[in-house]
């Protein structure tokens, strides 16, 4: 996971777990209405950081059979940053980065003059921090039962209602307990029976950062996630539930960097009194806390630039990549922007280097795209399709359950009108 993330467990490490912290959490008084019970379901699978030639290149046997058995495409397109927590947020929600909010793994909020944290505890779970209606909130409204096993803010109140079964993020759980825990809800009785599930793997992600995308660790990292897959889709057919479909996604992919010769950041942006500076090494997002500085830091950072990275003011950021001022909806992007140029990084002195990372533009740099392959009765077979948006995601899924979007979307119904039947 991200620098941020990786602090958070280390710290939960030392400090161990009680009980409570791995526990189910389970709202009250809720049971599918009698329409929800003719519907299909839906689960839904992210490896984080599985990029879209993995499965192929490290023979992915279990995800490469659910794509000949249904469908798949040649890459998903991540919104910008291609980063975790903003992507697992866009694909469940339909809406971009900028649209909902969480425009970065960890970000400030001027208006509330506090920091948010993917892996801070008391704000992920927070929904006022987030825009959007969520998959699972869309679908408790509309009386479908939901359940998640780590998707990101899925422990969140936002869109109003969380899944009637969820957990607080962590990485306690066995491959197979996860496995079991999902066969555990399919084995309900039917009015306490989720129909929507989302579920997580962490270890690709991770394995990329700490050792890179051709390492043996990252081959093997695949191989465990693909092994699970095919473990739970097996396990899952032995219940013969009717109409289940299984989608395996990936919110990125992985790049091997340079950490021999890294960038420096710019003596100019030190002073922490004249600017809030958040470095993703892919990304460097750059606030002036007095606007009539603006136009003479922009140039002074533009005029003295090298040839590995770009100076943009956030206003003329590349209007595809959906991260302009005019689409920052909750003004945390920040006004200037700093993009390295691939395989370089912004790194702060004596800060850890991993040489693998993400984040970078998926339309410049191919090795950020991400992986998309389904199988079940909603969708065609044998059916390969191009390259699609990951915000597509959302009104895919909804027209599987057969769920009322009620709020507007950046998602479009293009690429679930060429996979579903």
């Amino acid at each position: 996971m991200k620098r941020l993330f990786l602090g958070f467990f280390i710290v939960l490490s030392v400090l161990g777990f009680s009980q409570s912290d791995t526990a189910q959490i389970v709202v009250a008084d809720r049971k599918n209405t009698p329409q929800a019970l003719t519907k299909p379901y839906v689960i839904l699978i992210s490896a984080d950081g599985f990029r879209h030639d993995y499965a192929k290149k490290y023979n992915a046997k279990n995800i490469l059979k659910l794509a000949e058995n249904g469908v798949s495409a040649k890459a998903v397109i991540p919104s910008y940053p291609s980063i975790t927590g903003p992507n697992h947020y866009t694909m469940i929600t339909g809406l971009y980065p900028s649209h909902t909010g969480f425009v970065d793994n960890y970000f400030y909020d001027k208006k509330r003059n506090d920091l948010f944290g993917m892996s801070m505890q008391s704000k992920i779970s927070d929904g006022s921090w987030l825009g959007g209606m969520p998959l699972w909130s869309l679908a408790e409204q509309q009386g479908l039962l939901s359940a998640s096993l780590f998707w990101v803010a899925s422990n969140s109140d936002a869109g109003g209602i969380r899944p009637t079964y969820y957990y607080d993020y962590h990485e306690k759980f066995t491959a197979d307990e996860k496995i079991n825990i999902v066969l555990n809800w399919l084995k309900l009785p039917e009015e306490k029976r989720p129909h929507f599930i989302t579920f997580y793997f962490p270890e690709v992600d991770k394995n990329g950062h700490l050792y890179g995308s051709e390492s043996l660790e990252l081959q093997n990292a695949v191989q465990f996630v693909d092994d699970a897959i095919g473990k739970l889709i097996e396990k899952v057919n032995e219940l013969q539930l009717p109409n289940v479909n299984f989608i395996f996604v990936s919110d990125h992919g992985m790049i091997d960097v340079d950490i021999e010769s890294t960038l420096e950041i710019p003596a100019l942006l030190q002073d922490k009194t004249r600017f809030i500076v958040n470095n993703a090494q892919t990304l460097l997002r750059i606030s002036v806390k007095n606007e009539s500085e603006l136009n003479q830091v922009y140039r002074n950072l533009k005029k003295n630039k090298t040839r590995d990275y770009e100076v943009y003011l956030t206003e003329k950021f590349p209007k595809r990549l959906h991260y302009r001022t005019t689409d920052d909806r909750f003004n945390r992007i920040g006004q200037i922007l700093l993009v390295p140029h691939a395989p370089k990084i912004f790194l702060e002195p004596n800060a850890r280097k991993t040489p693998g990372k993400h984040g970078y533009n998926p339309f410049k740099v191919p090795e950020m795209k991400a992986s998309f392959a389904a199988s079940g009765p909603a969708f065609k077979k044998g059916k390969r399709i191009g390259q699609f948006r990951n915000v597509n995601i959302y009104p895919m899924v909804a027209e599987i359950l057969g769920l009322k979007i009620t709020e507007p979307i950046d998602g479009k119904n293009c690429t679930a009108k060429k996979v579903l039947k």
